[in-house]
């Protein structure tokens, strides 16, 4: 259809398969987000999943992906290995290409090799939906090594599973920031008498982006015959002003752009919407998973076809199915108090009123999930089971003395919701700041802090470890230990564990409810007791622990030593 038509017309009826360029359109899978609830561990993949199924269903000629495919910049093995399997599940296979490279398919193929940076132009790979991505701030390229900035779309692009386009030398210092601005090349496609430039743009600072478009350092390699291609620009960054350059202004684009593709953003606004000024629209998918539980994740989930035909395009909407529903509401209970007549120093009353709050939200999510199920069974789609929904209550206590634990109010809906711990949110109005000043928080002193210390001297002593343990010493910890806190750090630090600290907590915190429910029932003052007791032996058996690792390391060192080898001569 016409850039400047409705986007809900048909095609032409000139306008035939063949020179049809279809494209599925997606962002923001965030791969691996929440990996180890039992609950909404699989819910990213699963999605995913229904996306590569979508793309073979509507016989696409390529999948194009708008950054932060992984939520973790090194995605676990796990992840890894099941992205890298449905990319080869659904992507590989016989159907032949219609789509042709007319840019140079050397852009993009890492130094030093011989295959090209398009998956399709290898005659070792047998493609059959070729996948384009740029990065997101999630996954993006990181490290400084022989082959320079790594991040995890640079091995499924090795791997010839995913097309890596967008991705940038980051400039070592100042003045090269300064004096380099951005080059963005694209892949240039044709399929008959359609011609399609793609120009990714992966995430860069929004301070650095807005200074790039605002001194006009922004070059695009454009064929000199620009204004005959369909150009569309894909990019991962700030659309929503969160400062004076902490966003990207949407009316600084090319003039020869005809649609924007806009990752990052995760609120769904896929239907494009036109800039003041300019003759490109605005699409922006928002995210196939929700990773928090904010309003604008409550949106129904959508992917998008995109055709492309000439300089005309027509977008169409596909709603996801896989993504669990997600329903919200907010209440003030010092306005509630009248109409329901409860007590705002009455705490089992506000928690039976909060109750029957979140069992109606519930039954409105299982509602939208059947209304849901029943349009797309209408449309000749299977019915699919009910997924337990995300449910998100805020809750502002203004002038409540006392309220109940939220995570023990979450427990009562386990088996009803897929986020019993967090189903509320409590908080309250802000006060009117005082003219007393600034708070000032009492920062712990490092040994590194000593004024007559010399730079030399203070960076002899930078230790990751010795910093950890000073720091936490510093917190008066209650609950967990210094040292069994500063090694799992330090797991996180030197083996990359993302999740090194928070199995370390729970295993404590575990270890330390077992203890103290072993003295049976007790009252508030005795607990803390307790708890002093049960770390204390805590930290007793860590110690124990250390100095028999170290008794150990010593043996061992002492039986490697050629002087303790019975064979040894003098």
């Amino acid at each position: 259809m016409s850039n400047d038509g409705d986007h809900n017309d048909a095609p032409h009826e000139d306008s035939t398969e063949d020179d049809t360029i279809k494209i599925l359109l997606a962002t923001d899978n965030h791969i691996g987000y929440n990996e180890r609830d039992p609950i909404r561990g699989q819910d990213s993949i699963n999605t995913f999943k229904e996306i590569l199924h979508l793309a073979v269903k509507h016989d696409v000629d390529l999948i194009l992906l708008g950054g932060d495919l992984f939520h973790e910049n090194r995605p676990s093995r796990d992840t890894l290995f099941q992205v890298m399997a449905l990319l080869r599940e659904y992507t590989l296979g016989d159907k032949p290409i219609q789509i042709e490279l007319l840019s140079d398919p050397n852009d993009g193929k890492p130094a030093g090799f011989s295959f090209p940076g398009v998956n399709y132009e290898d005659p070792n790979f047998n493609v059959a939906i070729p996948v384009f991505s740029i990065h997101g701030n999630h996954d993006d390229p990181q490290g400084a090594g022989p082959e320079g900035a790594l991040c995890a779309l640079d091995l499924l692009s090795a791997a010839g599973l995913v097309n890596y386009m967008g991705k940038f030398d980051l400039p070592l210092n100042d003045k090269e920031a300064q004096d380099s601005g951005l080059a963005i090349k694209p892949v240039l496609l044709r399929k008959a008498g359609t011609r399609l430039g793609i120009y990714g743009v992966g995430n860069v600072k929004d301070q650095r982006m807005h200074f790039e478009l605002r001194s006009n350092r922004v070059r695009m390699f454009m064929p000199r015959d620009k204004d005959n291609w369909f150009n569309i620009l894909i990019l991962h960054q700030n659309r929503v002003k969160h400062g004076p350059q902490e966003f990207v202004p949407e009316g600084m684009f090319d003039d020869s752009i005809d649609l924007v593709i806009w990752g990052h953003e995760h609120d769904c606004r896929i239907v494009p919407e036109p800039v003041a000024g300019k003759k490109y629209y605005i699409s922006q998918p928002g995210s196939s998973v929700a990773t928090s539980l904010a309003d604008g994740e409550s949106l129904e989930k959508h992917v998008a076809l995109l055709q492309v035909q000439g300089k005309e395009f027509q977008m169409t909407p596909i709603a996801l199915r896989t993504v669990r529903p997600f329903v919200l509401d907010e209440v003030v209970l010092s306005e509630e108090t009248e109409s329901e007549s409860f007590d705002l120093n009455d705490q089992m009353e506000i928690t039976k009123y909060l109750k029957s709050k979140v069992n109606a939200l519930i039954d409105q999510a299982n509602q939208l999930w059947d209304e849901r199920n029943a349009r797309a069974v209408e449309e000749g789609e299977e019915e699919l089971p009910r997924m337990l929904p995300l449910v998100r209550l805020k809750v502002d206590t203004t002038g409540v003395p006392e309220m109940s634990n939220p995570i023990r109010f979450g427990q009562e809906f386990a088996g009803r919701i897929a986020n019993p711990r967090d189903v509320l949110a409590f908080h309250r109005a802000k006060k009117t700041a005082t003219r007393s000043g600034k708070v000032l928080i009492d920062q712990p002193e490092l040994s590194i802090d000593d004024p007559e210390l010399s730079v030399s001297e203070k960076l002899s002593r930078v230790r990751v470890q010795t910093l950890v343990q000073e720091y936490l010493a510093a917190q008066e910890l209650q609950l967990l230990a210094e040292g069994g806190m500063s090694d799992a750090i330090q797991v996180f630090v030197d083996k990359d564990d993302p999740h090194a600290i928070e199995s370390h907590v729970k295993g404590t915190l575990k270890s330390l409810l077992k203890d103290v429910q072993a003295n049976g029932e007790m009252d508030e003052d005795d607990l803390e007791d307790a708890l002093a007791k049960a770390r204390e032996q805590q930290e007793k058996e860590y110690a124990e622990r250390e100095r028999k690792a170290a008794t150990k390391s010593k043996a061992s060192l002492y039986r490697s030593w050629p002087c303790a080898s019975t064979n040894s001569r003098d």
